[in-house]
């Protein structure tokens, strides 16, 4: 709503390090630590921009991509919770879950010179999300910048019963042409192929993407290099609390299907998702809780 930026500068503002502003259809906070900028939207707490200085755009954002719209943003961080994918036992609840759409509160903000932090949760847990999912939890996100962009998500079972969740950073790195990308860091580790029925398929090779691409690897080291050869550059991502890595790219015909990749959005993107995915579920006990974090860097190579 208008004035929201105003009430959040009022209260969280930290000089020029974090700022709000509205956009349509909602607000979202600037980041800045010298010429490093972030974007986060309060929106599901989705990081929608990473510039690290004179590396450009780290994240893809579809050019159709909207705030306030009822449906998660198309590009950036998306927060997949509590299940990734469809649901798993009724396909009429939302894919990735139902935090995605819906506005987190902040809660503390901080800028220090070498970095910039803002933290946002949700525990709004009404009675139209019980029909969704029937337990409680509170969520917490922590997005931090400097030279490197780290994005922590941690949940605490507020419950009186253990639950399992799956979970993602659906991270959306862009890319000068897609033709020019090598994914590195996943060889030797199996796949889930999505597009095969759930096959399983291991390959001692890079990824290179000429085609659909939908896998959950599983059993995965903390590191992935994502080598952007059109412009000439490196991104790392390293995680915690995860197994799993998601390498998605819908290609041609399913862009087409989901109606707001925009045109040729495919050959700019990859998605290398941080994730609890398959069967690396998560069981969280009473009182319990369990952080998904990722850190994403970007240099020359």
């Amino acid at each position: 709503m208008a004035g929201d930026a105003d009430k959040l500068n009022a209260r969280f503002a930290a000089g020029d390090a974090v700022r709000f502003t509205e956009r349509p259809g909602g607000c979202v906070a600037n980041l800045r630590v010298a010429d490093h900028t972030a974007v986060v939207a309060l929106q599901g707490a989705q990081v929608l921009s990473f510039v690290p200085g004179g590396l450009g755009e780290v994240l893809w954002l579809s050019p159709l991509a909207r705030l306030g719209a009822g449906k998660a943003v198309r590009g950036g961080i998306p927060v997949c919770w509590p299940w990734f994918g469809p649901h798993p036992h009724e396909a009429s609840k939302p894919a990735h879950g139902f935090v995605r759409a819906r506005n987190w509160s902040v809660t503390e903000v901080a800028g220090d010179g070498d970095e910039a932090r803002i933290a946002l949760a949700f525990e709004d847990f009404d009675a139209r999300l019980e029909a969704l999912w029937p337990h409680k939890a509170a969520l917490q996100i922590e997005v931090t910048l400097g030279e490197t962009l780290r994005v922590a998500l941690t949940t605490r079972n507020t419950g009186v019963a253990p639950f399992s969740l799956t979970q993602a950073l659906h991270t959306y790195l862009r890319v000068g042409d897609i033709a020019e990308v090598r994914v590195e860091g996943l060889e030797g580790s199996p796949y889930i192929d999505q597009l095969q029925a759930g096959r399983v398929g291991k390959s001692s090779r890079p990824i290179v993407i000429d085609g659909e691409v939908d896998r959950i690897y599983q059993d995965t080291a903390d590191r992935v290099c994502v080598h952007d050869g059109a412009k000439g550059r490196v991104i790392e991502i390293t995680k915690t609390g995860s197994r799993s890595t998601v390498v998605w790219n819908p290609w041609i015909e399913k862009s087409v299907r989901l109606g707001d990749m925009g045109e040729d959005g495919y050959r700019r993107m990859v998605c290398v998702e941080t994730a609890n995915a398959g069967r690396d579920a998560v069981m969280l006990e009473p009182g319990a809780r369990h952080t998904l974090s990722l850190a994403i860097r970007a240099h020359r190579g």
